[in-house]
């Protein structure tokens, strides 16, 4: 039996024994708290279970449960785990929130490592640092390894609270990683209870055992939480207290522990346990225990949006502490991104010189706050954005790196070793210094050698880092292959290379540090080991592996000297190159591979010298030394800019250039002469150019010297020719000097002679090279025949003998003549041009072209006249013209009859040698002459009815037939149409008339006349011709007879003969006669031409005879039968009709109503049915009778006999049957059954539904019908009309209405109503559904002649939508004061989505602020203003938009704000109308309500003509006019000052003789009821002033108050004053009138400025889209019209949805879940599969799969579950875990296969297309589908693992592409392993193909170009309109009256300026008294 303790007591004392098991019981039932303290001593769980009723109450029926405090369900194995002194929760389900927070004590007395490990070193020293960051560091351990298994980002926060107003100060490190659970929270309070030591439980959450972690790059595997030590000593080395708050993942419970010294010294003193305590378990967000720790409210709050995290909270902490972090605060936290440099940066480190991202980049995120008391800002440092750290002042400071590795025994430890060259750059060292260092370290830098003073120093070279943390006091100096040799053994490696070295050393835990992780115990002992062996890894080409070699101490030394020296010589820049040019590659440059790229420069600055191009330079070190001008300087590499290098080329040109034929040279830059000087280089040179030849000497040796520029005829002889050449001194030269050994180089002469053709052609006709010789020196013989005629030029040039020229530039080695050959005497000619063809008798002409000998053109003797001959024509010409060298002989023409159309033409000129030419011509006939008609006969007879021809000639003058163009003849007939024939082509033609039929009267021929004529030719005679028309033979008359016995009928054309229905009428016969009237013989071939209707093909033999085929008539009466004899030959013909007549009766026919052959349920047929007797033919024999009624009857299925009656119809014998009603049944056929006596007559009646009575839904979407608010329902509702008998109707005069349930669901429809169509049905497509959330119904009613039919209704479950904007959310300071003129306070506005959550995704553009003045009465009206909200600051939310620094309106008063969000053209989102009040600004200004008129005054005695000012009130207002400064009171000082500031004091003064007067100011207003001057008051006549209104108040104003001035006018009398009154009136008035016109006229032309550039910009745009839509294969023209794009659209659209509507496979799983919150979506809608056999596999495999709902949380898969009571399969994506990225195939290691597969391996899961969030997809099916692989064939897959399991490789399930599945197990075949037919899966559906995208896309281009194109026409249009307006008739005369109002003003101006009387002064003498009285004074 238990034993309890009484309540709130603990078991002490001697309630303990020594095997005692206490456990502590919270009654957590109901909100009414109890606890028990129980013996559980010996005891099981079963006796457990047996005693907890009695002792809590509970009763029989009631379910309880016992867990920990972790939420563990006790078992009987747990129970037996259970420890003394457990705190258990009696509950009613493990889920059960607790009613309030639990205490659980603990103990956590420290492990006996305390005591075995004391003597390692505990303290954190300081060795010269701050220890601070370190114990910090300790705690940020904790938090990496609680984060190590976060599969998102990885968030560590340290917040420094030094608020004091928010309590006392305190440090907090926060993580969101795994948690703790009550039993971890107490592990980590017992000390030294490292992670090695403690036990497994079988609890799943005390799992605790140590797993050393996989071997990973760098060591970066988080396990730094490691002793049990460190973060107890950090946070009592920071503060004096510490609160544990941690909340495991999946536990409901919050855990809290506090540890504090004052605690720990209270139970000493008492005596108490002191490693014990309690465990707060409490609900997220629950602070209810420390009310009064305010800091830690916030904190505290933010628990429940977490699902698990850990806070260690520090309180007490030291004030030096505080001070520190707060001073240096950029100093501990660079020391922290030191330390977790690699794990905030990944493995490659801040390399902050990488154009993109790391390429595996970390996904931990360190973030420290510092915040102080106001008004200090608070201080936020994500250590990511620290750049100062040593790794990152190492990582980009260096150039290169060396990579190496060590592995020490017995350890068996491994050592990654990476080693970075800092490269000598621009003059300087570029190895980073410590931007902390102490001065002592700078001063022991100077004691060393110069070598350490350069770069690193003394430091040491390696950091080194323990499991990827720094452990800061344990550095390396360096090893013995990589330290500077003690004797300097590579003369081109300076030793200061190996001070520009650094490097980092990574290891895990198998090299022990101290447990405050400071230093390395052993690593640098362990390293310098001779067992340690050292490997460095090769790096390969891209295409090869990265190898790694194992190489003994020696051997690794030198390939670190290797890499060392490759460093220096190809990073250290010491000479700098200056003026990049370009890159080249040098062919001649060996090795090749060295041959490019090589980048130029234009100069180099080298020892502090710059050398640039075009300078002289001297080699040194050369042979022979080389002397010329730097023409680029060359560096080997890829360069675009200035930079350094230790080296490079210049190539030089040598000097003289002639000397050395421009050759250059490319030497190394350090041998240049540094030494030698410009004079000496030029000295060296101009020796040299000496030596060379200077000139040439030419003579003619035979006399007869070409001159320059002369004449030659053709054939002049040219040369010998004699050329010496000379140098400088005079010398004759036959070789070059020679330049030290180089070989002899002969010279030469070389002669061209070059003709000159036109423009710039050039020909060499001849070229020759002279060697030298003894005699003649350089000699050229004669030149002949020179005989083509032109300019020519003659060379002589100096050359080497290799025939390369080397005196380009000098002319006295390069001479030239110049001269010209000219034509001889004429000797020949040629006829210039082809003249071929020639017409007779038109003119032509011949052009010659004269000849010499030599084929030149020249001039032909004037004596000479030319001869033309043609055959036997008679040629002549007019005249002969001459011109230079031709001749043309003119009007040549030749006449005569063409006999050959091929002639030869002759020329002859007498007297030359060649005098004759003969060209063969082409003869064509002349114009047209005459017309010539054949036959030639006249009259020319012919038969009526048959046709007339006519051939037809058009001949020349000579009787050619010719044929030219528009030669058309035409042919008049009298009395019929003109013909007309075209005789363009060939000069001839034929016409043939219609068949001439002319009425022949008593046999006697008949004439008619036909006429020829050509109306294009006048010149053409007509020609007339007689026709003779005789009669015809033909047949013209036909005669048909009936012959019997008893007589002959003969048949009239068109007659009627009546003949028995089904007869045969016999013996026709017909005749036929001519025009004459003559019987024609009947023949033949006469007989073969009759032709009947009633027969295809008549008897030959009868209808030779005249006898025609019988004729059978037609069986029923209405079918008269029209017959017809026609003879083919001449269309004569005789036509009758045969009428049959009915027989003797034979049946009972009936006969339905045409116009109704069906009949409604219920309803009685309308018309009657008919009964008659018919013949054998169906005729009506009209026999019945009026008593025959009595003997019929009839029978039907469903007929109503009762209401059929039989009715006699007298006017047409017949019966007629009424009442025919079926009053059940189903629709369809019906057979009616009449029977009359002996006759039997049947009818088929179809009879159809009945009238409407009810509806029902054939067709609806899925049920539960769950909509999301604001969406559509995609499946349409399918309406059928019904009668009262279940049968479907189709009466289309039923309105069918859909409407919803309650006016607070709202529907948007095509249509609300609509009549049925044909087949009964009404469709109703739901485009929108909006309303408040909640259970609806759809009803369906109908209504059929106003009547209500029976409807029918559905279920809608309308969800919250959350991407649907319902309402606009405003924030903003409402207490904020809002002056006049001022910036708004920030109105920030948030798009509320249906289900209340922020929306983000609208267009920032979509969002305005629309303001009114004053409170309109709705939202139509125009705005007064609208702001398009602001760019978000960094600090500011993003979700919601901000309007920031908008300007108050200018004027006070009332004023309306409305937020809008433009969803669309037509729906909006409004937000609350705000009213605001805009006060005036601070005070300005002094001011009246409105202007007062400049008022005139004189000095008379009437007050009127005196007063100033009257009735005028002036307020103080502000800078925009607003009356402000209610708290302002004072004076109002008035006084005067002459307008034209010349300093008159000849003022007028006020009543009074007052120059000043004063008004009282109250409330910041004055009124003033009549200010005047004085009587006779002193001022000039005509003159202006100014009256000063200034404010003096008693409070001292913001800003100094501006006075009010108004001008006035003073004149010396009445008249003058009302006249100039009345003028400063109009005036006034016309600049107001001006004013308003000019403010009109500018707002117009503002307002066009504004609509041009809109027109421009929307010009431009559409013409940007018309350009890129072309570009995607879309032809647009310029000027489309909406019409014309919106086809377009609605074209492309329908070929979308017919692509989308003919998907060849689709997923046809019933998915219920879609849109509903934190779903994703069902396994078989997420992913598409383009192949049929994968698709059908994958879908096979994963059939139990394929209508998974995958939800986004759990919590939404729980809701899932239950609303389904248990029945959908789920998964949530945050109860999956999945490894990141991407493992290669099981075959490929590194990117290389281990064997060549067959079958095409491949993941299934890459063959997967999603639609939507891929991320997450993918997600899913890494999950479902693993590594399962997909291959062609079964064999393939079987080899595959094969190979697989032969290599020790895991292989995964195999499928294969025919449907077989190997499993990873290796098992396949049989039914289980087969994939069935596709048919009978549940596939994956097929993606869309890439012209649907291509579609959608172009689709969305279009309407984007349709918007555009319609606002361009809306914007031409606007401004077109106001074109129009500011060119009205209106407008215009506004313009006009605004030009007379200026004249009028400018008159007014003029007539005020000028007075009429000259001005009187008036003096104050003679103020105040009236003209001719004296004064006593005066007296």
């Amino acid at each position: 039996m238990f034993s309890p303790i009484p309540d709130r007591q603990t078991p002490t004392g001697s309630l303990l024994g020594q095997d005692s098991k206490w456990i502590h019981i919270y009654d957590c039932r109901f909100k009414d708290i109890t606890d028990r303290w129980l013996d559980a001593s010996g005891l099981d769980f079963n006796e457990l279970l047996q005693e907890m009723p009695g002792i809590f109450d509970i009763q029989s029926h009631e379910t309880f449960v016992l867990t920990t405090t972790d939420r563990i369900a006790l078992d009987y194995d747990r129970f037996e785990e259970l420890q003394h002194n457990s705190t258990l929760y009696l509950m009613r389900c493990e889920n059960q929130d607790l009613p309030t927070a639990m205490k659980e004590h603990i103990t956590f007395t420290p492990h006996y490592d305390t005591l075995i490990r004391s003597g390692m070193y505990e303290y954190y020293a300081s060795e010269g640092q701050v220890s601070l960051p370190y114990a910090l560091a300790e705690l940020v351990d904790n938090a990496l390894s609680a984060t190590a298994k976060n599969t998102g980002m990885r968030s560590i926060e340290i917040r420094m609270l030094f608020d004091e107003t928010l309590g006392k100060p305190a440090v907090v490190v926060l993580d969101n990683g795994c948690g703790m659970t009550s039993k971890q929270l107490k592990n980590w309070a017992v000390y030294r209870l490292s992670k090695f030591t403690r036990k497994n439980s079988s609890f799943a959450s005390q799992q605790e055992g140590y797993v050393r972690p996989d071997p990973v790059a760098h060591s970066l595997n988080s396990d730094i939480s490691y002793f049990g030590v460190g973060g107890k000593q950090a946070v009592f080395y920071i503060g004096d207290s510490t609160r544990m708050i941690s909340k495991a993942v999946l536990s409901p419970d919050v855990h809290e522990l506090v540890l504090s010294k004052d605690d720990f010294e209270r139970k000493e003193k008492n005596k108490e346990d002191i490693y014990s305590g309690t465990i707060l378990n409490r609900k997220p967000g629950d602070f209810s225990h420390c009310p009064d720790e305010r800091f830690l409210h916030a904190l505290i709050a933010e628990e429940s949006e977490k699902e698990s995290f850990t806070a260690v909270v520090i309180t007490g902490v030291n004030p030096e502490h505080i001070t520190f972090l707060k001073k240096d605060f950029k100093l501990w936290t660079r020391q922290l991104a030191h330390i977790y440099h690699y794990y905030i940066h990944g493995i490659d480190g801040n390399n902050m010189s990488k154009a993109s991202a790391n390429s595996n980049p970390s996904k931990i995120d360190i973030q420290v706050t510092l915040r102080e008391k106001a008004p200090k800002f608070p201080r936020a440092l994500n250590l990511r954005e620290v750049d100062d750290d040593m790794q990152t002042l190492y990582i980009n400071a260096s150039a290169d790196t060396f990579e190496f590795k060590a592995t020490t025994q017995p350890e068996n430890g491994t050592v990654e070793g990476v080693l970075r060259y800092h490269p000598f750059l621009y003059d300087k060292e570029t190895y980073p210094q410590d931007p902390q260092a102490s001065l002592d370290d700078k001063e022991d830098d100077d004691v060393e050698s110069g070598v350490h003073n350069q770069a690193r120093g003394s430091r040491p070279i390696f950091e080194c880092f323990w499991n990827g943390r720094l452990i800061p006091y344990t550095k390396v100096a360096e090893f013995d292959w990589c330290a500077r040799p003690r004797t300097q053994k590579e003369q081109d490696l300076p030793p200061e290379c190996y001070s520009r070295i650094s490097g980092v050393l990574f290891t895990d835990d198998r090299f022990q540090v101290s447990t405050n992780k400071l230093t390395f115990m052993d690593l640098e002992l362990a390293l310098r080991r001779n067992d340690t062996i050292f490997t460095c890894e090769q790096k390969a080409s891209n295409s090869m592996q990265t190898n790694q070699k194992a190489f003994k101490r020696g051997k690794i030394e030198k390939e670190f000297t290797q890499w060392l020296k490759n460093c220096h010589k190809n990073l250290d820049k010491q000479i700098q190159f200056l003026d990049y040019k370009e890159t080249i590659t040098l062919p001649d440059v060996t090795p090749k591979e060295r041959q490019a790229p090589w980048a130029t420069f234009g100069s180099i600055k080298w020892h502090g010298k710059t050398y640039k191009t075009g300078e002289l330079v001297k080699s040194q070190r050369t042979n022979p030394t080389l002397y010329g001008k730097v023409v680029r300087f060359l560096l080997y590499g890829n360069y675009k800019g200035d930079v350094f290098a230790t080296g490079g080329q210049v190539e030089v040109a040598l000097e003289p250039k002639a000397f050395y034929n421009k050759t250059r040279r490319i030497i190394p830059i350090i041998k240049i002469d540094r030494t030698s000087t410009d004079d000496a280089i030029n000295k060296h040179i101009k020796s040299d150019a000496d030596k060379l030849p200077h000139e040439l000497k030419v003579e003619w040796p035979n006399g007869n010297p070409f001159s320059e520029n002369a004449d030659y005829p053709a054939g002049t002889p040219l040369g010998p020719l004699k050329i010496e050449i000379l140098n400088k001194k005079g010398e004759s030269l036959s070789r070059m000097p020679r330049a030290g050994q180089s070989p002899v180089i002969k010279l030469c002469v070389k002669l061209r002679l070059v003709h000159h053709g036109t423009g710039t052609n050039q020909e060499e006709m001849l070229s020759y090279v002279a060697e030298h010789s003894a005699k003649w020196n350089f000699w050229f013989k004669k030149i002949e025949n020179l005989t083509k005629v032109g300019k020519y030029t003659l060379f002589l040039n100096a050359m080497t003998n290799d025939s390369a020229i080397i005196f380009e530039g000098s002319k006295s080695l390069n001479k030239k003549l110049t001269f010209t050959i000219k034509g001889g005497t004429a000797q020949n000619f040629v006829i210039g041009a082809e003249i071929s063809p020639v017409h007779i008798g038109m003119p032509f002409n011949i052009p010659l072209q004269i000849k010499d000998k030599y084929g030149h053109s020249t001039e032909l003797p004037p004596n000479i006249q030319p001869e033309v001959k043609c055959g036997d024509l008679d040629v002549q010409y007019e005249t002969v013209d001459r011109t230079g060298n031709s001749l043309t002989i003119k009007s040549v023409t030749a006449r005569g009859k063409i006999t050959d159309k091929k002639c030869d033409l002759k020329v002859i000129l007498p007297g030359l040698t060649k005098g004759t030419q003969t060209q063969k011509i082409f003869l064509l006939p002349g114009k047209p002459h005459s017309l010539h008609v054949k036959p030639e006969d006249n009259p020319i007879t012919g038969e009526n009815g048959n046709p007339f021809k006519f051939d037809v000639e058009i001949h020349d003058e000579a009787g050619n037939i010719t044929a030219n163009a528009r030669q058309l003849v035409h042919c008049e007939v009298h009395g019929y149409p003109e013909i007309r024939a075209d005789c363009s082509q060939t000069g001839v033609g034929q016409f043939v008339t219609k068949p001439i039929n002319l009425k022949i009267i008593k046999g006697e021929p008949q004439k008619l006349t036909v006429k020829f004529s050509m109306p294009n030719h006048k010149n053409i005679a007509l020609v007339v011709r007689e026709l003779k028309v005789t009669p015809s033979t033909r047949v013209s008359l036909m005669e048909i007879c009936r012959q019997d016995e008893s007589a002959s009928l003969v048949l009239r054309n068109s007659e009627k003969i009546e003949w028995l229905a089904g007869g045969l009428l016999e013996n026709l016969h017909y005749k036929l006669f001519d025009e004459a009237g003559r019987e024609i013989r009947l023949t033949p071939e006469i007989a073969s031409m009759i032709k009947v209707t009633w027969a295809e093909d008549g008897n030959l033999k009868d209808l030779v005879q005249g006898k025609l085929p019988n004729i059978q008539v037609p069986t029923k009466v209405q079918d008269a039968r029209f017959c017809k004899v026609l003879y083919e030959g001449q269309s004569v013909s005789v036509s009758f009709t045969i009428v049959p007549c009915p027989d003797e009766p034979t049946q009972l026919q009936v006969t339905l109503p045409q116009t109704q052959t069906t009949v409604k349920l219920g309803e009685t047929l309308s018309k009657d049915i008919i009964l008659e007797l018919v013949d054998q033919y169906g005729n009506v024999s009209k026999t019945l009778y009026s008593t025959c009624v009595n003997d019929i009857a009839v029978a039907a299925p469903g007929l109503d006999k009762s209401a059929v009656t039989f009715k006699w119809q007298e006017h047409n014998s017949c019966v007629a049957v009424t009442g025919v009603c079926f009053q059940n049944g189903t629709p369809g056929s019906r057979e009616m059954r009449f029977t009359f006596r002996k006759y039997v007559a049947c009818v088929t009646v179809m009879v159809t539904a009945g009238d409407p009575a009810q509806l029902k839904l054939v067709s609806k979407p899925p049920q539960p019908l769950q909509v999301l608010n604001g969406s559509s329902i995609p499946t349409p509702f399918i309406v059928q009309l019904f009668d009262m008998w279940g049968n479907p109707t189709q009466d289309q005069r039923v309105v069918v209405e859909c409407r919803s349930s309650s006016p607070k669901l709202k529907l948007s429809t095509a249509v609300m109503s609509q009549p049925v169509n044909a087949d009964g049905k009404a469709f109703f497509i739901v485009n929108r559904v909006s309303g408040s959330v909640g259970y609806y119904q759809l009803e369906f009613k109908g209504s059929f002649n106003d009547k209500p039919i029976s409807g029918t209704s559905l279920n809608l479950n309308l969800l919250p939508n959350p991407n649907k904007p319902v309402r606009l959310s405003v924030e903003y300071d409402t207490k904020a004061k809002l002056p006049a003129g001022g910036t708004f306070p920030v109105f920030r506005v948030t798009v509320v989505s249906d289900e209340g959550s922020p929306i983000t995704t609208f267009d920032p553009a979509a969002v305005s602020m629309l303001l009114w003045e004053g409170v309109p009465s709705g939202t139509t009206q125009e705005p007064d203003t609208v702001f398009k909200c602001s760019k978000p600051m960094e600090y500011e939310s993003k979700d919601c938009f901000h309007f920031r620094d908008k300007e108050i309106p200018k004027r006070a008063g009332k004023h309306t704000i409305l937020f809008s969000l433009s969803i669309d053209k037509t729906d909006d989102v409004l937000s609350y109308k705000i009213i605001i009040n805009v006060v005036p600004n601070q005070p300005v200004k002094l001011g009246p309500d409105s202007q007062p008129p400049a008022p005139v005054v004189s000095y008379s005695t009437a007050i009127t003509n005196r007063t100033l000012v009257e009735n005028m009130t002036l307020r103080i207002m502000d800078s925009y006019g607003n009356p402000t400064g209610q708290n302002l009171h004072g004076k109002v000082a008035v006084s005067m000052k002459s307008s034209s500031c010349d300093g008159s004091t000849n003022l007028p003064l006020f009543e009074g003789k007052n120059s000043r007067c004063q008004f009282n100011l109250v409330e910041g207003k004055v009124h003033i009821t009549r200010l005047a001057i004085m009587e006779n008051s002193p001022g000039e006549n005509g003159n202006e002033y100014n009256l000063i209104f200034k404010p003096e108040v008693s409070l001292e104003a913001p800003t100094p108050l501006i006075p009010f001035e108004l001008k006035f006018l003073f004149y010396n009398d009445s008249e003058n004053q009302h006249k100039m009154s009345a003028l400063s009136g109009k005036k006034d008035a016309l600049n107001v009138a001006i004013a308003k016109y000019e403010e009109i006229f500018n707002d117009h032309q503002t307002l066009l400025m504004l609509l041009t550039e809109k027109v421009l910009t929307s010009s431009k745009k559409e013409a940007e889209l018309r350009r890129t839509l072309n570009q995607r294969n879309i032809n647009i023209g310029p000027n489309l019209s909406i019409a014309e794009i919106d086809r377009l659209i609605k074209e492309k659209s329908a070929e979308a949805k017919r692509i989308q509507e003919t998907s060849s496979r689709v997923c046809n799983i019933q998915n219920n879940f879609t849109g509903l919150p934190d779903v994703l979506g069902m396994v078989g809608h997420l992913a598409c599969v383009q192949d049929d056999d994968a698709a059908r596999v994958i879908s096979w495999h994963l059939s139990g799969d394929m209508d998974c709902v995958i939800t986004t949380t759990t919590a939404a898969a729980r809701t899932i579950v239950d609303n389904t009571l248990g029945r959908q399969q789920v998964m949530p994506l945050d109860g999956i875990l999945m490894h990141p990225g991407n493992r290669p195939l099981p075959h490929l290691r590194n990117g290389t296969p281990l064997f060549p597969p067959q079958g095409n391996p491949i993941y299934a899961r890459d063959l997967l297309i999603y639609s939507h969030r891929p991320e997450d997809c993918n997600t899913v099916f890494k999950n479902i589908l693993g590594d399962t692989i997909l291959m062609d064939d079964l064999y393939s897959g079987t080899e595959y693992r094969k190979a697989l399991i032969q290599r020790k490789i895991q292989c995964p399930t195999i499928l294969t592409r025919q449907g077989d599945r190997i499993s990873a197990r290796g098992k396949f075949g049989g039914t289980q392993n087969k994939a069935p037919t596709i048919s009978a899966l549940k596939v994956f559906g097929a993606p869309l193909p890439g012209r649907y995208h291509t579609l959608r896309e172009q689709i969305g281009m279009l309407s984007q170009y349709q918007s555009v194109v319609e606002k361009k026409n809306e914007a031409d249009k606007d401004r077109e309109s106001h074109l129009i307006m500011m060119k009205s008739p209106d407008n215009q005369n506004k313009q006009q009256d605004l030009k007379e109002k200026k004249k009028q003003l400018e008159e007014i101006e003029r007539q005020l300026a000028s007075t009429a009387n000259r001005p009187l002064k008036r003096g104050p003498e003679v103020v105040g008294e009236p003209s001719g009285f004296i004064t006593k004074r005066a007296k």
